[in-house]
């Protein structure tokens, strides 16, 4: 393909470059100065901080829109890979594909923007920041308007996954990712020497029943056909040998797949938490933080992105693949226009999985050749096939 090398060194610059959510600012410069080389593109930036939208307009004036969506922010990870183009912003590392993503929608907008008499409509791209960080870039460009006055009529993304090698691409239908919230638990007591237990009120021992009663949140109480998670991933209790603290505070998750139950969990949250500490004679506060909603990827609009795959890619390559537990604020644009949120595979041959979210992480390279190509694909056919 013609425009690989291209990508290749799109990506190269991105992770040798990595941005922090709210900080994708060069990012931003870098994807800008090369739209401005491309004909029939438009755009505009600083949206939600620092993402872009924009469009590819056909040279056939149509209404039709159809859009691309692509994340720009990368995480707090330490690089531990030896490539020549690794992180030189210490601690920033992307870790999790978004250069990927971005460098297959640079591919995919040039691809389009030369076959402009080959189709009749709007091409919409968007690229956003923050999806790592609450409350997400999403839900901030659409509040600021990107649907407005031309909406989309559908809208498509892709993610890298390491579980499968490059050249295969996967989707499901229906519930696809988790919806996510972040749980914050103080448990409030009154600390005093260890050797006095009579005289304090141990909030260490109260908060160890709270994470023991809260494994029932799962096991007890939520539906077992439908997937939930809850895990506590921070328990610090600021004491020593001899020293009762006064305070512990935990920080946790839960992920699930129905929004009656994640209200309904997040009320029992609050009563085993209280009611727990009240019985050891502390209190507690618990703030919960309302994350992203579940990927919903509508039913028809994936059923045409798999037989489209399937005519790009070829039969065998394209794969129905599982939910996941793992959580998206591509959801905020799927509550708004019927979406497909697909996979793209990276790993490569005859080498080990290295995960997402790792210091090792790493990409075959020719997943850029697949993924610009098929978003290109995907997003004429999807526009030949609007009303």
């Amino acid at each position: 393909m013609r425009h690989y090398n291209d990508v290749i060194a799109f990506r190269r610059y991105f992770h040798q470059y990595p941005e922090l959510s709210k900080q994708e600012k060069k990012t931003a410069d870098f994807i800008c100065n090369y739209l401005d080389t491309l004909e029939g593109v438009s755009y505009r930036r600083n949206i939600a901080g620092n993402g872009i939208c924009g469009f590819v307009e056909s040279q056939i004036k149509s209404d039709k829109c159809v859009a691309l969506r692509a994340d720009m922010d990368a995480l707090p990870i330490t690089e531990t890979t030896n490539l020549p183009f690794k992180s030189k912003n210490t601690g920033v590392m992307h870790a999790c594909g978004h250069d990927v993503h971005m460098s297959v929608l640079m591919g995919a907008i040039t691809i389009l923007s030369e076959l402009r008499n080959e189709f009749e409509g709007k091409i919409m791209f968007i690229f956003q920041p923050s999806e790592e960080h609450y409350p997400g870039g999403a839900i901030t460009m659409l509040n600021e308007g990107i649907f407005e006055p031309i909406k989309p009529s559908r809208i498509y993304a892709l993610h890298t996954t390491p579980e499968m090698y490059a050249g295969k691409v996967g989707m499901k239908e229906g519930k696809y990712m988790a919806s996510t919230d972040e749980i914050y638990i103080s448990v409030l007591g009154k600390g005093g020497h260890g050797a006095t237990p009579d005289l304090n009120i141990d909030p260490i021992v109260a908060a160890s029943h709270i994470v023991i009663a809260l494994q029932t949140l799962v096991s007890r109480n939520a539906n077992p056909t439908l997937p939930t998670t809850f895990s506590i991933g921070k328990f610090i209790a600021e004491g020593r040998t001899n020293v009762i603290p006064s305070q512990v505070d935990m920080e946790c998750i839960i992920r699930t797949f129905d929004e009656q139950w994640r209200k309904q969990a997040h009320k029992l949250i609050h009563r085993i938490v209280e009611n727990t500490a009240k019985a050891f004679g502390a209190t507690a506060d618990v703030f919960i933080d309302h994350g992203y909603p579940y990927v919903f990827n509508d039913s028809e609009t994936t059923k045409q992105v798999r037989n489209w795959s399937k005519e790009y890619m070829g039969e065998d390559n394209v794969l129905d693949i599982n939910m996941r537990m793992t959580a998206e604020d591509f959801a905020y644009f799927a509550q708004r226009v019927p979406a497909c949120y697909f996979r793209l595979g990276t790993r490569k041959k005859d080498s080990p999985v290295t995960n997402l979210h790792t210091s090792d992480f790493d990409v075959d390279e020719r997943c850029l050749e697949y993924g610009m190509g098929l978003s290109a694909y995907i997003a004429i056919k999807s526009l030949a096939n609007t009303d």
